[in-house]
């Protein structure tokens, strides 16, 4: 798993090996990307993409395996992440 500097990257990571128990997790923090876009924080962190690989997504769905990475961030996508993506895979596909 990969080690996250910011608070808000660190919370994610806490969050989501809580819920779905990753074998593989990175949280990237994409912000600097968005610099002067719609949506940018200036306090950074507010644009990230989530590499998970976990047995939970076992036989779901891309969007059911993306709902359970929104369901166990839906508190930080409401108040403090403006964008995310997700590539979501289960053991099987590695």
């Amino acid at each position: 798993m990969q080690d996250t500097t910011g608070p808000v990257a660190a919370e994610m990571t806490a969050r989501l090996t809580a819920a779905l128990t990753p074998t593989q997790l990175a949280v990237i923090d994409d912000s600097e990307k968005h610099r002067g876009h719609s949506g940018h924080d200036a306090r950074g962190e507010s644009h990230f993409t989530v590499e998970i690989v976990a047995a939970a997504f076992e036989g779901l769905s891309r969007v059911a395996r993306q709902r359970l990475v929104n369901q166990a961030l839906s508190e930080l996508l409401k108040e403090r992440v403006h964008a995310l993506a997700i590539k979501a895979r289960a053991p099987s596909e590695m």
